[in-house]
């Protein structure tokens, strides 16, 4: 495993609300010296939710997506708070987002999201035995949710207003996950 490099210096190049942008200026284990700029690490992580119903449907969000400037179906997601787990996050933006909590939840994976260029990560969580809880959310508008078969996940993720790669990559992992866990109940 190659060593990593030396931080030489962290210098703050921009900020924003949301973002703070910083310089690196590294020293690679050959001497090579050089600067790269990431988005930096603030806050205390983020989740998105597989939930599923009794009826096996993901429980889908439409919402604006700034980036794109436009409205697209994702699934429920938001940034944990100070003092919660991401268990404790994930519920309380599936009540804030969509109207239900989860009495059973598993953390699936956390996943990166460009690591070359930032440290954020998001921990995917699958959300089941659902009941009616609603949590008022900082969302500009209200949210439509859009229940979706599960078992048509293939057809979900060719839509093109389907199109974030963490809440394509959390569907198959929700996939993954399942299926294992059925192969463990039939054995």
């Amino acid at each position: 495993m190659p060593t990593k490099p030396e931080i030489l210096k962290v210098t703050p190049v921009s900020e924003s609300r949301l973002f703070q942008v910083e310089a690196l200026d590294l020293r690679f284990s050959n001497g090579v010296e050089r600067r790269f700029e990431r988005l930096a690490l603030r806050g205390h992580g983020a989740v998105m939710v597989v939930a599923l119903d009794a009826d096996n449907n993901i429980q889908l969000i439409r919402e604006y997506a700034a980036g794109l400037h436009d409205y697209v179906l994702t699934l429920p997601k938001g940034l944990i708070d100070a003092g919660e787990t991401p268990l404790e996050a994930a519920n309380r933006e599936l009540q804030e987002e969509v109207g239900f909590g989860a009495r059973q939840m598993v953390l699936l994976k956390n996943l990166s999201s460009a690591p070359n260029y930032m440290g954020h990560s998001m921990n995917v969580i699958l959300a089941r035995d659902l009941y009616p809880s609603k949590l008022e959310g900082d969302e500009p508008e209200p949210l439509e949710r859009v229940p979706w078969p599960f078992d048509n996940i293939e057809e979900l993720i060719v839509r093109d207003d389907f199109s974030e790669g963490r809440a394509i990559a959390a569907l198959y992992l929700a996939r993954h996950w399942l299926s294992q866990e059925s192969e463990t109940a039939d054995a």
